[in-house]
């Protein structure tokens, strides 16, 4: 039996894609960039893992103007604040399932950890609406995007998270609903479960050993069988 799992956030956890890109058409609107991301936009930019990263692709791709980091930094941060400020306010919940599964694994006594690209302000924001302002205790390692070198595809945040938990690769499964999530996962040699997301939909996630097209499927039963 598996000694604990290891959960991805946006689009896994919960179906965050488009707070975000609501969030970062705010944070262009207020810095008074005539820029939208629209939907099949930001489906083509979610190849880009990381914030200021997806900007900075972005005005690579589109001919925008040169901006410094410290510019591309402060865009991100009003995106941030924006986000946060929705996720607070309740209107992202926990995928169908999620939140059941993750007392099933308690109860079961396996420990629940976090691998994401996403910063800790985001997490915060999203979990202490969803679980209560106590959710840090659930959760046994925690392993952000902004606490790493290099973001998914890399298996840093993973290799992180093993390291916070003190476990080889093998006693933990990672859950995913993107490509370079399943790929950062299984380069940190994690067993790999992918559950489709709306943004994600159409993402290869051939390389996971098991894929499922919706949250209610993964179960604490199909998490016995690894």
């Amino acid at each position: 039996m598996i000694k604990a799992v290891i959960f991805d956030v946006d689009g896994t956890l919960a179906e965050t894609e488009e707070v975000h890109r609501i969030a970062f058409n705010r944070a262009f609107a207020e810095a008074g960039l005539d820029w939208r991301w629209d939907e099949d936009l930001y489906r083509r930019l979610l190849k880009v893992t990381g914030g200021k990263e997806r900007i900075a692709h972005f005005l690579e791709i589109s001919g925008g103007p040169r901006l410094t980091a410290e510019q591309i930094a402060a865009l991100h941060k009003a995106k941030t604040a924006a986000y946060t400020a929705m996720a607070e306010s309740g209107e992202i919940l926990l995928r169908p399932g999620v939140a059941s599964l993750l007392d099933a694994l308690t109860q079961a006594g396996i420990l629940l950890a976090i691998a994401t690209t996403t910063s800790l302000p985001n997490i915060e924001a999203l979990l202490s609406s969803a679980l209560g302002e106590n959710w840090r205790g659930r959760f046994s390692a925690l392993a952000a995007g902004d606490m790493v070198a290099q973001k998914k595809p890399a298996p840093d945040v993973y290799q992180l998270a093993l390291s916070q938990l003190d476990l080889p690769a093998q006693a933990c499964v990672a859950i995913e609903d993107s490509r370079n999530g399943v790929r950062a996962a299984r380069a940190a040699g994690l067993r790999t479960i992918a559950v489709r997301s709306a943004y994600c939909a159409q993402d290869d996630l051939s390389e996971a050993e098991l894929v499922l097209e919706d949250s209610r499927a993964l179960t604490f039963g199909v998490l016995a069988t690894f």
